[in-house]
This record gives C-alpha cells, structure tokens and sequence, in this order.
C-alpha cells in the first residue's frame, strides 16, 4: 500500500430505526418523541433514513464513483421555515432538508401559528404570521436534538414577546444555552432556565429593546438568535465579531427585505439590523448542504482510485474551510458550474483520491469548518505525518465533547492520537480498525468513522447510527450509491 493512502475494507454495525434513549430517561421523553412522529407523518413527512436493525458496509474494494446530489442546508433549511413563519404572504421552499433537526424546527413554526404544507411536489410552503401575529405555544417547543433551531427560536420567541417552554432529548438538555440567554437578557428578555443555563428553559413574556451587542462566544446561532429577537424591537440592534461567523442569517434576512447594515469597524465584523422589519415572503431554493458533503468528500479522497461528483454544494466562505484545509493537505478537489441559489455561492465539487500530508491547522480555521472536524479527523488519519487541529474548545459542548468522541474513536481503531484542551493531534498511517466506537449519539461522529471503515484492516464498529437522520437522512443510499456498499 502506498503511504498516504488508505486500503478500503469492510465495515459492520448495528444501526435502530429509532434513537436510543439513556436508560434513565422517563416514559415521557419517550411519548414527548412518539408526538412528534405522528406530527410528522400528520403532515406529510417521512423520516428517510434508511438505518434499519442491522446495517452492513460492503467487504469489497471498490473504489467511489458517480455523481450524488447533496440534501439540503440544514442551516439554510432552518432559516427559511423560520424567516416564512415571520414574513408576509407564502414563502415556497425548494429542496428543504428533511432531517429530523429541521422537522422539530418546522413543527415549533406550527405551533407558533404558522402553516406549513409539504406538496405532492416535494417543495413546502409556508404561510407567514407576520411580524406581530405569533401566538405562545399551548405545549412545549420540543426540538429533539436540534441546537440551531432551539437557539434560533428562543430568540424569535422572545423578541416576539411571547410564553415558551423549550425541552429536547438527553443531549440537547446537556447543551449550553447561557450563550444565547446572556446576549438576550441585554435586550430585556428574560428565560427560567435548568441547572447550568441549560433546557428545559422558559422563555417568558416581556418587551425587548435595541442593543450593541458582543458575543462573549463566536458563534452563528447567539448571533442570529440576536438578529430574530431584533425583528419585532423598535430601533437599531448591533452585533459586533471578532471573527466572522456564518453569515446565513444575514444573507437570508436580506432576501426577506429587512433592513440590514454589515460592516467592518475597529477589526470587529458589524451587523446592524433596524427593526421592526417587514419580512416579505419569498422563494428559497436550498443549496446542498456542504456539512454533508464533507464525509463522501473525505471517503472518495481516502478511498484508493475514487472520482465522484457532488452536486449543488454550498461554499459560503465560512462554511468552506474543509476544503481549504484537504486541498492545502494535497487533496484533489475542483469546482464545477459555480452559480448562486438563496443567496449563496453554490457549485459541484469533483473529488478525486489524493495522498495526503499532515498539516498544522490554526485556530483561525475553526469558525469556518466547526462541524467538519470529525471528517478531517478522518482524512488526517489517512495522511502521511501529524496533522495538528487547534482551537477546538467549541467542540466539547457540541452534540457531545466531541473532541474527546473522535479522539476514543480513533484509538479504538488504532490510530495515534493525542487529546489537549482545545487541540487534536493525528499520526496518519495504515488503519487496523477492529474497534467499537461510542458515538454518543452525535451523527457527525457516527457519519466519520463510517467513512474511516472503508480503510480500515478490520471492520469497525458502531454503537449506535440510527441518529444521523437528524442531518442527513439520505447518507446510506447516497453514499451506497456511489460505491460504499453499507
């Protein structure tokens, strides 16, 4: 085997059509779920997943190849269910991720009072309240697993001036939401919330106004969570970054008309929205999802002799830094038929297998790749040397510490690995595999180590899969599609 590349083989786990509770969960978390379902399928949505009681990775070597069309932005798709509920008139969305993250969003928009519908066609619409027709929820707003549509919502439904009961699975309520109440209360607003600023929380009634506001945490949701209190408070409300997060948000409340200033002052990033905005309904076509793209993107450069074409990607620059870093690590990667959709740079990305050198990644390229860690954990253990990833704290209060989630999962497979406070470094080589790896309900890490099977001497092992339909629901015929054989 040539240095740089690893050998695909086998992988098999067992995977449950539902997401495994802690076995100290109550009966009730388990029929607040069951609800959920049947709103769901109520409306017209399934759950695609293809998990089932047992999944099985192909033992052959074949190499990835083919074109796949990539789900939609789970945080574009969030924003528009969103942004339709608040705006004026009917927004018709095109591609809408049907994760189930993105259906507890859609459900908390029901229950705040807008309509939404799922045509025969596939696209959705929404009927928008407006800016003042929000109503409190009768129950409570359950987002599941869902961290940007329940920091999203708290602060619409707090600039709306509204009653809300907030309450999710087992990791959700681990998550820290002081982040985005801190900001908040500068507003006026004020929450209830559970030991350690986390859920179940309250949002309670109160009459926010204008505020200069800078995150203690960079971090685009405690800025959009800002931006959607901002939406119905008189005056003008600023956001100020040290380093610029994504800016989806932004983009998106320009297409609905608000009225939105961004700018650079004393080497802060400014974002000034005047409110009270009238959003006005509009057409969203979702781009793929590049959150997604980036576990086929690292299999089909690990994977010896793969040629694959992902379709319609999304490259908003503080969402590409994967890319930055595979291609600096010598991964073959081009774009394709670059073009624009919701506001966004879109294109197709051709990803070729590459031999790839360990590289030192700065602390400067985490805002811009947060969620892509885990695949670059991969790549990196395919890769000639040490790759060193720094400024890493953000991923210890993800869906788990997923800092820690990557670094047992890559031990357990037999590559070195070293674990600081906020830093990972990785020592590529041949993959043993053979390992178990906990993926703590966290689909990022479940989605990676799939991907790191396919080179691995030795099937790895999952302890669980059924939770990546919470971002990617079509990850198993995608990636069978091109050649995985899962």
């Amino acid at each position: 085997m040539k240095f740089g590349f690893c050998q695909k083989v086998n992988l098999d786990f067992l995977g449950r059509q539902r997401r495994l509770l802690p076995i100290d969960e109550s009966a009730g978390l388990s029929a607040r779920l069951d609800a959920f379902e049947k709103k769901r399928d109520n409306a017209g949505m399934k759950n695609t997943s293809s998990a089932s009681a047992k999944l099985s990775a192909s033992r052959a070597s074949a190499p990835l190849h083919g074109r796949a069309l990539m789900a939609g932005d789970k945080s574009i798709s969030h924003r528009a269910l969103i942004l339709g509920a608040a705006a004026t008139g009917t927004t018709t969305i095109h591609g809408l991720l049907e994760g189930d993250d993105v259906l507890a969003t859609l459900a908390a928009m029901q229950a705040l009072g807008a309509q939404v519908t799922k045509l025969e066609n596939g696209q959705y619409e929404v009927v928008g309240v407006g800016p003042m027709g929000f109503k409190s929820p009768a129950q409570p707003l359950d987002f599941g697993n869902a961290g940007t549509g329940a920091r999203l919502v708290m602060g619409l439904v707090a600039g709306a001036g509204l009653e809300a009961e907030f309450i999710g699975d087992a990791s959700l309520s681990a998550r820290p939401m002081g982040r985005v109440m801190r900001p908040l209360e500068k507003m006026g607003g004020q929450f209830s919330a559970s030991e350690g600023d986390r859920l179940p929380l309250r949002v309670h009634k109160a009459k926010l106004i204008p505020a200069d506001i800078t995150p203690d945490v960079a971090s685009a949701q405690v800025k959009s969570a800002i931006l959607l209190a901002s939406l119905n408070t008189p005056g003008q409300t600023l956001v100020r970054e040290a380093h610029l997060t994504r800016d989806h948000s932004e983009n998106m409340l320009a297409l609905f008309g608000a009225s939105l200033e961004r700018s650079v002052q004393d080497n802060h990033h400014v974002v000034a929205l005047n409110g009270p905005a009238k959003l006005k309904a509009t057409d969203i076509h979702v781009p793929g999802d590049p959150s997604s793209a980036a576990f086929p993107m690292v299999a089909a450069l690990i994977v010896p002799g793969s040629d694959v074409v992902l379709e319609n990607v999304m490259l908003n620059r503080q969402r590409d830094g994967l890319i930055r870093v595979l291609r600096e690590m010598g991964g073959n990667i081009e774009f394709i038929n670059p073009r624009q959709a919701a506001g966004e740079a879109v294109a197709d990305i051709r990803v070729q297998a590459s031999p790839l050198t360990g590289i030192e990644v700065s602390a400067e390229m985490a805002p811009d790749m947060i969620d892509e860690y885990p695949a670059l954990a991969v790549a990196a253990a395919c890769a000639s040397g040490t790759t060193h990833m720094k400024g890493l704290a953000e991923l210890r209060v993800k869906e788990s510490d997923r800092l820690s989630a990557i670094a047992e999962g890559l031990r357990a497979n037999g590559v070195h690995v070293q674990e600081g406070e906020s830093d990972l470094r990785v020592t590529g080589g041949p993959i043993l595999g053979g390992g178990l790896v906990a993926t703590h309900h966290d689909h990022r890490i479940a989605m990676a180590f799939l991907c790191l099977g396919l080179v691995a001497e030795n099937p790895v092992s999952l302890d669980d899969a059924s939770m990546i339909a919470t971002s990617f629901p079509n990850f198993f015929p995608l990636m069978n599609d091109l050649g995985a054989g899962f």
